[in-house]
């Protein structure tokens, strides 16, 4: 399919209530929506609940099935599946992270994560589902390792951000995990190797980097390429030889490819490269836009093509 000569229409097809307060985060669980799998999503909110939606295989229609409460006593901020779709981690403002698991059918809290000094910002698995990563308002990251019985165990704790850390993210196929900040940087971490972790690249203005706070990030499917959104207006794409990745070398590092800039008028807050190639971005100026790399072989260097798509 050539998404940058087709013609692509957006349909809404189904309003979604339940949450009073404004909702903060979804996450798609990934063992789902494959075969006879009904497909399954998580959405976590200023009421302090996280919800549970499932399209019913008859109707298509969303539903939502476990209502997920009692246990953060402020606003739930992020919320993300393991990658085997067993576990969900809710990070909170009340400075906890939360582990569920569906049991019998009814999701419990099966572990409670403490250590940050306040607000969790963001929740990330890695993709063996071994480690998992907070970030917080104190400027800190901690990464946890998954031991059994569902206890989880302070692996380290990255203190390299100079502010409010916005989002943790893992690279799809390695233990790499970034994160991105209100000191407008992008950084880069890697276990080394004596169990210790460290930042092995800031991704900043000086190389061509963000000039305000970095909001999110998002990998491709294959791993070699990342997009980060900012308050500065602007999207920018970032490329890596995984080759070299997966081969240990450390001197492999990210190098900007592009900026994609004057589509938004306000702070991009959100931003997510999907499986099919469409990077999608929301801003503060109520606008979804789309772009798309052009696989124009005569051109060397990646071109990022906005999309214009039709809103049903």
């Amino acid at each position: 399919m050539d998404l940058v000569d087709g013609n692509f229409e957006l349909r809404e097809i189904q309003k979604l209530h339940g949450h009073t307060d404004r909702v903060w985060s979804l996450a798609w669980n990934p063992a789902t929506g494959t075969g006879d799998i009904p497909p399954v999503f998580a959405s976590c909110s200023g009421d302090k609940t996280v919800r549970i939606w499932e399209q019913s295989s008859s109707s298509r229609s969303w539903d939502c099935k476990a209502v997920l409460e009692e246990t953060h006593t402020r606003t739930v901020r992020s919320c993300a599946w393991s990658t085997s779709g067993k576990l969900l981690a809710t990070a909170s403002f009340d400075a906890t992270t939360a582990i569920w698991e569906n049991i019998g059918g009814d999701f419990e809290c099966v572990s409670t994560l403490e250590g940050h000094e306040n607000e969790v910002k963001s929740v990330s698995w890695n993709a063996s589902g071994s480690l998992l990563a907070t970030c917080s308002r104190d400027k800190s990251v901690w990464i946890w390792e998954v031991m059994p019985g569902n206890e989880f165990e302070c692996a380290s704790v990255l203190q390299g951000h100079t502010q409010d850390v916005k989002m943790v993210k893992w690279h799809p196929t390695m233990d790499i995990l970034f994160s991105c900040s209100y000191d407008n940087t992008i950084k880069v971490w890697a276990e080394d190797g004596d169990g210790d972790w460290c930042c092995v690249q800031t991704l900043g203005e000086s190389n061509n980097g963000h000039t305000s706070t970095v909001w999110a990030l998002s990998f491709n499917a294959e791993g070699d390429k990342m997009v980060t959104c900012s308050d500065d207006l602007t999207l920018k794409i970032w490329e890596t030889d995984v080759g070299r990745m997966v081969s240990g070398d450390d001197r492999t590092t990210w190098s900007h490819v592009c900026t994609l800039s004057g589509y938004h008028d306000r702070t991009i807050f959100s931003v997510d490269w999907s499986r099919e190639g469409i990077i999608a971005s929301g801003a503060a100026d109520d606008a979804i836009r789309f772009f798309v790399e052009s696989k124009d072989g005569l051109v060397e260097d990646p071109i990022f093509i906005f999309l214009k798509l039709n809103l049903v």
